[in-house]
C-alpha cells in the first residue's frame, strides 16, 4: 500500500466512548487499523469517543463488506477493533492483554466499523445516544466481563458413534431383536447423559450468577468452531464487580476443577471488557439482583 492511500482522509472509524479520555501515550502505542492515521479522541462534551481516520477506498461500504468477507481480513479487522478499545481504558498496548481491562476506565466499546463521514457525524451520533452512554458507563463502572465455556465431557456418551452394524438378516428372528434391544438401550443412554451434562452445565451457570451481577447466554458454537468432538452445553458471560473477583475465581476454580463435575469440562477466561453488556444499540441485560454471598 502506498503512502499517498495509506495517508488519504475520508471516513472516521469510532472505537469506544468513556468518560475518561485516555493519555497520548496510551493511544500512540497502539496502531489500530494499519491502513488508517494514528487514535485520537473526540471531545463530545462530558463524553469521550476514541476514532481513526480510515480512507474511503478501504473502508467504504462495498468495499469494507468484501473486506469483512474474507477470514484474515476479518481477523484483522477484529484485532485492531480490539485493540483501540483497550486503548481506550487508557491501559492499551502490546502487553495489556485483557487483563488491562479491570484496571482502566469503564468504557462502551462500539460494534465492530462504526463508520461516519468525518467528526461531526461522529459527535451527533454519541449526542443522540447519550443517555443510553451515560446510563452504560455508570453501569460498567469497576465491573469487568468474564467468559465461561461447558462442553460435554470427552467420552461421554453423547460423542460415542452409533450402535455397530447387525448381523446379516436382524431385521428378523431373535437375532434382530437382541440387536433392537441394544440399539434402543445405547439411545437410552445416550440420552441419559445428554440430560447428566445440561444438569451440570445449568448448575454451573446457576453457580456463577449468585456472584455476578449480571449474566447473558451467547449461541453455543458448533463442533467445527470449537474443534471439539462433544457439543458446547453453554457459552456464557458474567459481569463481575472487580470487587468480588476474588469470590468469583474462587467458584470458578472449584467449577473447572478436574473430575469436579464428571459429565463435563468448563472453561473459563477474563477479566475482559464487558462487550456483551455494553451494546448501545440493544436493551441491556438485567441484573441478577443477587444475594450477597459470603467469601
Amino acid at each position: 500500500m502506498s503512502a499517498a492511500e495509506r495517508a488519504e482522509p475520508g471516513l472516521v472509524c469510532a472505537f469506544a466512548v468513556t468518560r475518561t479520555p485516555p493519555g497520548p501515550s496510551a493511544l500512540a502505542s497502539v496502531p489500530g487499523h494499519e491502513e488508517g492515521g494514528p487514535l485520537r479522541v473526540l471531545d463530545a462534551g462530558g463524553l469521550y469517543v476514541v476514532v481513526q481516520d480510515v480512507p474511503e477506498t478501504l473502508f467504504g461500504e462495498q468495499a469494507l463488506a468484501e473486506r469483512l468477507n474474507r477470514p484474515a481480513d476479518l481477523e484483522r479487522s477484529a484485532r485492531a477493533h480490539h485493540r483501540a478499545v483497550e486503548a481506550a481504558t487508557g491501559t492499551g498496548g502490546p502487553e495489556a492483554g485483557g487483563a488491562g481491562a479491570a484496571a482502566g476506565a469503564a468504557v462502551v466499546p462500539l460494534p465492530m466499523a462504526t463508520l461516519y463521514r468525518g467528526d461531526r457525524s461522529a459527535l451527533r451520533a454519541v449526542d443522540e445516544r447519550r443517555p443510553v452512554l451515560e446510563a452504560l458507563l455508570d453501569r460498567l463502572r469497576d465491573r469487568t466481563e468474564w467468559a465461561v465455556k461447558v462442553h460435554a465431557a470427552e467420552g461421554s456418551v453423547d460423542a460415542a458413534p452409533g450402535p455397530p452394524a447387525g448381523p446379516e438378516g436382524s431385521g428378523s428372528g431373535s437375532g434382530g431383536r437382541a440387536y433392537l434391544s441394544r440399539a434402543s438401550a445405547r439411545r437410552r443412554d445416550r440420552q441419559e447423559a445428554h440430560g447428566k451434562a445440561r444438569t451440570e452445565a445449568e448448575a454451573i451457570d446457576a453457580e456463577l450468577r449468585r456472584h455476578a451481577v449480571a449474566a447473558t447466554r451467547h449461541r453455543p458454537q458448533s463442533e467445527r468452531l470449537t474443534g471439539r468432538r462433544t457439543p458446547q452445553l453453554l457459552n456464557a458471560a458474567y459481569l463481575v464487580e472487580n470487587a468480588d473477583r476474588d469470590a468469583f475465581t474462587r467458584a470458578l476454580a472449584a467449577l473447572t476443577a478436574e473430575g469436579g463435575r464428571p459429565s463435563v469440562r468448563a472453561d473459563a477466561s477474563g477479566p475482559w471488557i464487558p462487550y456483551s453488556f455494553a451494546r448501545w444499540d440493544e436493551e441491556p441485560v438485567p441484573e441478577t439482583g443477587r444475594r450477597e454471598v459470603p467469601a
